[in-house]
């Protein structure tokens, strides 16, 4: 990074915040971007704002549906990714991109562009999700988890432009903490987080951020899973790996209803969440 970029001020630079909704949890196995939305602003002034469903020319995964329901009738008359793409460059020009989560939605439109044959992005990337890791203790360190214990009011959660809208909230909040600490620049804002968000490989794998918190931890999530023959189960489980076979990903994990290792195939899992300790079932 740039000297003269390490050294704006925070209070002069423009954001763009954005969250992608997906058909599943991974580009590398052809899942696509089904709605995105991005919020330009500066100095507290919303500059512009745009949001569109996506026709991601495959149906969505049953774990993807319910997370965001956006039904597949629905995506069938919306733009194509190519379509929209001049005005999501001009949204994200000039602008330092900010997501909670930076890598899985970065991930997703990295690849869309590179479908499109559009230039690598190349933003300077501020992550909510690696500040609030660093810098807070908060119980859920989710989008919603972030906002409900800042007492945030939060509506339509998991759809594009809500969760824009929430981010961009969050992060205003986070700014305002670090600036009382003498943090005003946005160097001094990268180096918090941890330092620059990394670009997007072909052979990277985004992870939700449920997962990713607990790998290797002991910790245990609670999962709302639904079987291939459509039988939807509630089960705990401890996470041990993520595996990835015939074009899906898998999470592995010590099944603590069946009392043994397990595999479950992801965009199966239509919920989950952290589960405390004294779960035993």
């Amino acid at each position: 990074m740039e000297a003269d970029v390490e050294d704006v001020l925070l209070d002069d630079a423009v954001f763009t915040v954005l969250d992608v909704e997906t058909t599943g949890l991974n580009p590398l196995f052809g899942d696509r971007v089904c709605e995105i939305a991005l919020l330009r602003y500066r100095g507290g002034r919303e500059l512009d704002r745009f949001h569109s469903l996506v026709n991601p020319g495959r149906p969505t995964s049953p774990g993807a549906f319910a997370v965001h329901g956006i039904l597949d009738e629905d995506l069938s008359c919306a733009p194509l990714f190519g379509d929209i793409a001049p005005t999501v460059l001009h949204s994200l020009e000039d602008s330092i991109v900010v997501a909670h989560n930076a890598p899985f939605d970065l991930a997703f439109l990295a690849a869309e562009f590179e479908r499109f044959g559009l230039p690598e992005i190349t933003n300077v990337v501020v992550d909510t999700l690696a500040l609030a890791r660093r810098c807070y203790r908060f119980p859920s360190n989710s989008l919603g988890g972030v906002a409900r214990f800042l007492g945030m009011d939060i509506c339509g959660q998991h759809r594009a432009l809500a969760d824009v809208v929430t981010t961009r909230g969050i992060l205003e909040r986070f700014l305002a903490d670090l600036a009382q600490k003498g943090m005003v620049t946005l160097g001094a804002l990268l180096k918090t987080q941890g330092g620059p968000v990394g670009r997007w490989r072909r052979e990277s794998t985004p992870l939700p951020p449920q997962i990713e918190e607990v790998l290797g931890t002991g910790r245990r999530l609670h999962l709302r899973y639904v079987s291939a023959a459509g039988e939807e189960t509630v089960r705990i489980v401890t996470p041990l790996r993520v595996t990835a076979r015939a074009g899906h990903l898998y999470l592995v994990a010590m099944c603590h209803l069946r009392n043994e290792q397990r595999s479950f195939r992801l965009d199966r899992i239509v919920e989950m969440d952290s589960a405390g300790d004294d779960h035993t079932q």
